[in-house]
This record gives C-alpha cells, structure tokens and sequence, in this order.
C-alpha cells in the first residue's frame, strides 16, 4: 500500500512539473517582447518586435524600384520617421549612390540576399554565399555591417536559418505583408499596412508607385495612433 502510495504521489508531482511547464510557456508566448518560431537548432526568425512598446517597422525588400525611393525618403523623413531597407546585392552594386543616400538619410541596412533565389531550396554553402556576399559589398560600399537578414519571398528553410546565424545574424520575417509588389492598388496597399496595428509589427513593403502613394496614409495613421515608426533593430531591442 505504501509503494502504492508513493507511486501515485510522484505521478502527481510529475504531471504537477509538467502542467506548470504548459503555463510557462503558455504565459511566456503573450507577455514575450519577440516573436519566435523555432527549428531543430533553437535559432529562429523574428515576425515582429516588441509587442510591448509603441514601436513599428516599415521593411522596404529592395531588388528594384530605384526611382521611388528618393520620394520615399523625402515622404520618411518629413515624418521623421525611420525604416529597414533590405538590400539585395544584385541591386546594391548597381546603385550604390541610392545605397548611401538611404544610410545618410538615417535609415537601416538589412540583407535580403544577392540573387534573390528561394533560400529554402538551396544549399547551406549558397544560403551562405548569397548572405555573405551582400553582407562584403555593403560593407566595402558603405563600411557598415549589416545585422539583418530578410529572405526573399520569405522563403527559408533550416539550412538558411544555419546560415545566417553563422553570419551572426538575425532573421526576420513580417507581421503585415502589404503585397505591394503584386496589387498595383494603393488603396488595398494602405488597408492591409495598418490592419490590426500593434506594437512590434514589422510591415513589409517594396519601392513601387503605388506603396509611395499610400505610404503618407500609412505613415500618418500610425503617428496619429501613437505609434512610433522605427527601424528593425529598435524594434526587436528590449
């Protein structure tokens, strides 16, 4: 009876452990600063920042598009509002003066690969590649060091994850995902940038005509909403 007992009592100590464990994590996953979503070897990307804060992120994915962003840098900084622009290698060699006038204009640097390939299905040694080559040209270019990576198309897969986590990199994925590069619609564009804001939100936008048209709106809803537009890093900072 006694064994019996005993038996039941560390059944219940175990299953005590186990519950409280669920809550943990339960309450960790709402009062948490970032986001996660992990894989096999505890390194992960972020789809926003600190949810606690009053801070958002416009994201800009740049492999084209030069001719709007002078105004879209113009249209940011009469806000005195700042972004992320993720750079792709491919691009940057080509405009390296639009590259600069983005840095000088106070904004942040992010890598989004060189070719735009589908990182999920390419190898760790070109997820490797494609990160390190634009992370070497931004730094001759500019003699910044880029911390951040956006995959393209928001393709990744483990090998991708390995990659940039050698670089010492963080990976970063969305909250909003404004579509722009593929409805020409600024008035669809707007709705889906401000939908359900919240703090931490990381919006993804591209440089195109219609994004630069509705980016004032955008811009003014959530200024007028007290929400502070910032870059990544200060977004994802505790």
């Amino acid at each position: 009876m006694k064994k019996i007992t005993e038996k039941i009592f560390r059944n219940y100590i175990a299953n005590a452990f186990i519950i409280l464990i669920f809550v943990c994590l339960f309450s960790l996953s709402f009062l948490g600063q970032v986001t996660y979503v992990f894989n096999s070897n505890g390194y992960s990307p972020l789809y926003n920042g600190n949810k606690n804060s009053n801070k958002v992120s416009l994201m800009f994915n740049v492999y084209m598009g030069t001719e709007y962003i002078d105004d879209i840098l113009t249209c940011l900084n009469e806000s005195n509002s700042k972004a992320t622009f993720f750079v792709g290698g491919s691009w940057a060699i080509k405009n390296s003066d639009t590259l600069k006038k983005i840095l000088d204009n106070g904004h942040e640097i992010g890598n989004h690969g060189y070719w735009h390939k589908d990182h999920k299905m390419i190898s760790y040694e070109k997820n490797l590649s494609e990160i390190e080559l634009t992370h070497k040209l931004v730094k001759e270019l500019l003699n910044y060091d880029i911390s951040l990576f956006a995959p393209p198309s928001g393709s990744f897969g483990n090998n991708t994850l390995k990659a940039a986590q050698q670089m010492g990199y963080k990976t970063i994925m969305w909250t909003k995902d404004t579509i722009d590069w593929r409805d020409k619609d600024s008035s669809l564009i707007y709705s889906r940038a401000i939908k359900n804001p919240s703090g931490g939100d990381f919006i993804l936008m591209h440089p195109t005509e219609c994004t630069l048209k509705a980016l004032p709106d955008i811009i003014s809803f959530y200024t007028q909403s007290g929400y502070k537009l910032t870059t990544v890093s200060e977004n994802i900072a505790q």
